[in-house]
């Protein structure tokens, strides 16, 4: 390699399993942007480059490493280019190097899917700034957002590869920990929905499986509804649906779960339907009407 910091940036894309291509979305996924390209990471990764501090914390995220850590490499970095020094020796920061690939890549070695490289995670624990907390909780919200206007086929690996960003940071999570693993657990659930949109029924229960993981290692009972709900629309049977919708509704009783409440009785009356019961699906429907009115649109996780 031309510099020992373009090798860190390779080792790490390398060690998460992604292409080029695939980094570049990884990133822009935390940045909220679409401002790197292929092209760009293989100038970072050739030395033709040096990211910038503002997208060196969004690598970090992205790959789950300490940003403090990888910034003083790319500072290193930036002094070597300066003084046309293409190469450094074996010295303690080739050892710290080595150190901060160590701890990325969360799971990658352990489980080759998202959802379980995310099942991994969640048994960790440490710290991230607040900033990208924010980021990443904003963004798991904003793709399902777009589920209403893109494609199953155009969203998955944008959702994938979000959760892999979310997966990559829950070690370093710190107080943001349960507002991440939710965050988690949201798009957990969408990339099941994408999942078994495409036809990939085994993969959509795997994702809804650690979504209720998710919602359960954050005590949030409406993450478990959600994975309920998505999980009742494959299921073969009405009263098979009810079993799962029964439990759900439950989960979204209370303040600042009305749009989600409204959803869940939304699907008993369309199961009620199906099976020509027009009472309770009536019921059901003015029961969802009911609770939509008390909705708050500006706060409430729709």
């Amino acid at each position: 390699m031309p510099d020992p910091f373009a090798d860190l940036l390779l080792r790490l894309r390398q060690d998460a399993g992604r292409t080029q291509e695939e980094q570049a979305e990884a990133i822009n996924v935390v940045s909220g942007r679409d401002t790197v390209t292929r092209r760009e990471i293989s100038r970072y990764e050739n030395f033709e480059t040096i990211p910038t501090s503002h997208t060196i914390g969004h690598i970090a995220v992205a790959c789950g490493v300490p940003f403090e850590e990888l910034q003083r490499e790319a500072r290193a970095a930036r002094t070597r280019k300066r003084k046309g020094h293409a190469k450094a020796g074996e010295g303690q920061d080739v050892v710290k190097r080595r150190t901060l690939l160590g701890g990325a890549a969360i799971g990658v070695s352990t489980a080759a899917e998202p959802w379980g490289r995310l099942a991994f995670a969640l048994r960790k624990g440490a710290k991230i700034d607040r900033v990208a907390a924010i980021a990443l909780i904003d963004r798991a919200a904003d793709l399902h957002v777009q589920e209403l206007s893109l494609s199953a086929r155009r969203l998955q690996n944008t959702v994938e590869s979000h959760l892999d960003a979310i997966t990559a940071a829950l070690p370093h999570a710190g107080e943001y920990e349960r507002a991440l693993t939710i965050a988690a657990g949201e798009t957990a659930a969408l990339a099941g929905w994408v999942a078994w949109d495409l036809g990939e029924h085994g993969k959509a229960d795997a994702y809804y499986k650690v979504t209720s993981q998710c919602a359960s290692t954050a005590g949030h009972p409406p993450l478990r509804a959600l994975a309920l709900t998505y999980t009742s629309y494959g299921i073969s049977t009405p009263s098979a649906k009810a079993e799962l919708l029964s439990p759900a509704a439950r989960d979204v009783r209370g303040h600042g779960n009305a749009t989600a409440a409204a959803w869940v009785l939304g699907r008993h009356a369309e199961e009620a339907a199906a099976v020509g019961d027009e009472t309770e699906a009536l019921r059901a429907l003015e029961r969802a009407r009911f609770v939509y009115d008390f909705a708050d649109h500006t706060s409430e996780q729709a």
